[in-house]
């Protein structure tokens, strides 16, 4: 399998966080600087930049308009999943979970990460890019952000084996406690086409989470794509009152949560998020 050479996944992690910044921070129609434009202020190539640009288009975050240049795309309509309780337990999904890391390095937050784990952007996080894999075959390229003071010492063999969220409590003293995550389809660029082994513009789901602990402190931010064609998401909507539930039909330990390393997420603290309310979601494979 074609990989990529060691910082090339961050110097795109890089290009896309600023043009996302660029995005946030104009309304939809604003136009934004040109290739090359972007491409001298930010001292990399144009493949590189129009990498990030044509995700960022397939995404539907940005529009390209022949000969005019780029503009902010028309705002997403959100449809919210809300019920009476705030509660989410995921059910986990079947196969044998592993990791390859493909980057693994301290750098400075930078505005947009910094923003979404409550920190100076120039304060120091773990930056990790990996390849998940179930049985062996590919199935997502999650990348993490970290806070760095409360990780010391995290190893490159907590990030390939085992729970990573019980290497953070039983290693680290931090126990993750709640998350919040969207979820949208996409399709995957060249370089993680070659990843996942799929054909370029492949679709796949993005998901996109912060998780805090039981403090409330911002622990990870985190966007994965999985792949289109070997996960579904079946929801389970609570639509009468609530009954007691049955610990029998509890999913047993192991497996994975869509989105999120397999866990018992603290320890048995169930999952919960302010934007899917009472969903219970599930990804399979067919």
């Amino acid at each position: 399998m074609e990989t990529d050479a060691p910082g090339t996944v961050l110097k795109r992690e890089r290009v896309r966080d600023f043009v996302l910044e660029l995005i946030e921070s104009r309304q939809p129609g604003d136009g934004i600087p040109s290739e090359r434009t972007l491409c001298a202020r930010l001292g990399v190539s144009r493949p590189t930049l129009r990498t990030a640009v044509d995700e960022l288009v397939a995404a539907g975050l940005l529009v390209r308009e022949h000969g005019r240049g780029m503009f902010v795309a028309p705002a997403k309509i959100t449809q919210e999943l809300v019920s009476e309780r705030a509660t989410l337990t995921v059910p986990q999904a079947a196969g044998t979970w592993s990791s390859r890391l493909l980057e693994f390095t301290t750098v400075a937050a930078g505005a947009r990460v910094g923003r979404r784990l409550r920190m100076s952007p120039a304060g120091q996080i773990v930056y990790v890019a990996r390849l998940r894999l179930v049985d062996g075959v590919p199935m997502a390229v999650e990348h993490l952000h970290l806070k760095a003071d409360l990780v010391p010492g995290l190893s490159a063999r907590e990030l390939e084996a085992g729970d990573l969220y019980a290497h953070l409590r039983e290693r680290h003293g931090v126990r993750v406690h709640e998350a919040t995550q969207t979820i949208e389809p996409t399709v995957v660029t060249r370089s993680e086409a070659r990843l996942l082994d799929v054909p370029e513009l492949s679709p796949a789901l993005l998901f996109e989470r912060l998780t805090t602990d039981t403090s409330d402190r911002p622990v990870e931010y985190v966007h994965s794509l999985y792949r289109g064609d070997r996960y579904r998401i079946v929801s389970r909507l609570s639509l009468g009152p609530a009954t007691t539930p049955d610990p029998a039909s509890d999913p047993a330990p192991g497996g994975h949560h869509p989105g999120i390393p397999p866990c018992d997420f603290a320890g048995g603290d169930p999952v919960t998020s302010s934007t899917l309310g009472d969903v219970q979601d599930t990804q399979e494979q067919p």
